[in-house]
């Protein structure tokens, strides 16, 4: 009998041990990135669709999309005033007609390997909403309704993670000022005029770190990811606590682009993507203006890869976003002629014929205005030192007075200048922001999706 009772339980025993070792296994085979260092993880912003003409994007132009990336990220969900996460669009993510919530996670079918993460915020929130996003991250009560209504939404739909691309408020742009109005915005700055103070931005920072942890906590067990998305202009030093994110996420995606905008700058044109910071500039206002970052001539993507380095996330964990598209801006009388950044400029550009948006060009449409034989052919300037993008412009014609437009692009070989970087400094991959922008139709060469190709074969 007491034989019996002893190799029951010892057969109890194994079956323990071995369940033990299976789902410690089952662990080890979900924790290993297969894109450690290549990832391609490309951004989708489903309002798209809502675009007419050749720039309507659909699900079926994703699908065309999805063989070049390794993760797709859909966006944007919103936080209504419980703070929960609720659909951006409800009609097209969870509407009868569309559900693109559920139309992009069936997307794994036929793509086995592919990662859907469901992004929220991303700059998609009212902007006079934006507190919410504050608000939340100060108490427990708040971060907990947030984090129950993710995994309501988990259980409806089948995304493999959540990105957090919260909106914490963007720093002031920098401005250009003559000798006298410098002297008189230092005074005014000593006397504490004019300058955006977050009062609880410790309180916030903390609570965001927890928001982070605790929410980890709930996903871990179900085997779900969880990334962040840093928006420009938003300070890091500020409100990312880096070394206690990083144990609690699978990547940070870094948003270093639009350092320069026709809404931000509108008198000042410059490289809207640079790698490094511009040879020999002089930031006359760097001083009274919250730095991203920390620190002066930060308005590059290797200042922000490497502030993360150096405050603890692995290399691999570190994502560098790459836009497919042209910021635009106008030029006039007053602008110089030759068109080398910084040029003087007078607000955005005029609207692109399909995405029509001031300060903005798809890829697509941008590529069309470099042809020979366009109407209103720009000059396009390549970037041999690889380090700050191609600029393309027309000068201001002074005898007809037609305006002229100066264009900051992303194009496939400063894209892979981008990629190459990703790989020398063995960071984690590349973000592409966002698929509906890069020529998806195939225009310009005939080849889909050229940015993402750049970009993927120099990884």
């Amino acid at each position: 009998m007491f034989l019996s009772l002893l190799k029951f339980q010892t057969a109890k025993m194994k079956t323990l041990l071995l369940a033990v070792f299976a789902l410690l296994c089952i662990q080890a085979v979900f924790s290993v990135d297969p894109n450690e260092h290549n990832k391609v993880v490309c951004y989708w912003n489903s309002t798209a669709y809502e675009r007419q003409g050749p720039a309507k994007f659909q699900i079926e132009d994703v699908r065309l999309a999805l063989s070049l990336c390794t993760h797709l990220i859909y966006g944007y969900a919103h936080i209504n005033s419980d703070f929960e996460i609720v659909p951006g669009s409800p009609s097209l993510d969870t509407g009868s007609g569309y559900s693109y919530y559920r139309l992009a996670t069936q997307l794994k079918r036929s793509f086995p390997d592919l990662k859907v993460y469901l992004s929220v915020g991303g700059n998609s929130d009212p902007y006079d909403e934006e507190h919410k996003y504050l608000v939340l991250t100060e108490t427990s009560e708040g971060r907990t309704k947030f984090i129950n209504s993710v995994n309501r939404l988990l259980n409806d739909y089948d995304f493999d993670g959540i990105d957090l691309a919260w909106q914490f408020p963007p720093v002031k742009p920098k401005k250009n000022r003559g000798t006298f109005s410098s002297i008189w915005h230092g005074i005014k700055k000593k006397l504490g005029y004019g300058k955006f103070k977050d009062e609880k931005e410790q309180e916030h920072r903390d609570g965001f770190t927890i928001l982070v942890r605790d929410l980890k906590t709930q996903l871990r067990p179900r085997f779900k990811a969880l990334t962040l998305t840093v928006l420009p202009h938003v300070n890091a030093s500020v409100y990312y606590d880096a070394r206690l994110l990083a144990p609690n996420i699978e990547a940070v995606h870094l948003f270093a682009f639009d350092q320069k905008t026709p809404e931000r700058n509108a008198k000042e044109a410059d490289f809207p993507a640079p790698i490094y910071a511009s040879y020999g500039r002089v930031a006359e206002d760097n001083i009274d203006v919250q730095a991203s970052y920390g620190h002066e001539r930060d308005d590059n993507i290797d200042a922000a890869a490497r502030y993360w380095l150096e405050h603890g996330t692995p290399g691999s964990k570190i994502v560098i976003g790459i836009p497919t598209y042209a910021r635009t801006w106008k030029l006039t009388a007053d602008s110089q002629i030759s068109g080398v950044p910084p040029i003087v400029t007078d607000g955005p550009g005029t609207p692109g014929p399909h995405t029509n948006e001031p300060g903005l060009l798809s890829y697509a449409e941008m590529c069309a205005r470099l042809t020979e034989h366009a109407v209103g052919r720009l000059r396009r300037v390549s970037d041999p030192s690889k380090k700050y993008g191609s600029y393309a412009y027309q000068a201001y014609d002074g005898d007809t007075g037609t305006e002229g437009i100066w264009a900051g692009y992303e194009d496939p070989d400063t894209a892979g200048n981008k990629a190459a970087y990703v790989k020398s400094k063995g960071l984690g991959g590349v973000a592409i922001v966002d698929l509906s922008l890069d020529d998806f139709r195939g225009v310009c060469t005939g080849e889909k999706y050229p940015i993402i190709r750049g970009a993927k074969y120099k990884l």
